[in-house]
């Protein structure tokens, strides 16, 4: 495992850096998607809350890591500076977890799906070859990525229903 910086993300937080930096978030129904160059030893980590920024803010000018268009905006501006393309890098994504099980969003958005439907097609839009996933079920997830490996260790901690009796 690397050496190196030690990086927490929290939520709409987006971090890329070389080899020697391990990253590392905690999810519930927000969504991680890490990105490592092989040859390189360079990649990031977003973690992003939302599909897309509701309205135009004032207090967020520039791309925001909370939302997942942006998120990835923001790899692609850290491959421009690196010289590299989305088809060289290995994806994975992670969370999208249902932290109220057995409950009906009803007319509202369904975040984590929304989430991970958004990052899905954003990845499969750019070129990015995604190869891990762990995404939707229940409760939070914890990773680490190591960027000289490329690996990611998850910790799933499932969130069961509770049964009614009679």
């Amino acid at each position: 495992m690397a050496s190196g910086p030690d990086v927490f993300l929290n939520p709409g937080d987006f971090h890329f850096a070389a080899a020697g930096t391990r990253i590392r978030t905690v999810l519930g129904s927000c969504v991680a998607i890490t990105l490592w160059h092989p040859r390189l030893r360079v990649g990031g980590m977003c973690h992003y809350l939302l599909a897309h920024r509701p309205a135009p803010t004032a207090d967020l000018p520039g791309l925001s890591g909370r939302y997942a268009d942006e998120a990835v905006q923001l790899f692609l501006g850290e491959m421009d500076r690196n010289g590299t393309r989305p088809t060289e890098y290995e994806a994975k994504m992670f969370g999208g977890g249902d932290q109220f099980p057995g409950s009906s969003p009803g007319p509202a958005p369904h975040v984590p799906k929304d989430n991970i439907a958004i990052g899905m097609r954003l990845l499969r839009r750019h070129g990015f070859h995604l190869t891990a996933k762990h995404l939707g079920g229940t409760g939070s997830r914890q990773l680490v990525f190591d960027l000289d490996t490329g690996d990611v260790w998850l910790q799933h901690n499932e969130r069961h229903t509770a049964q009614a009796s009679s």
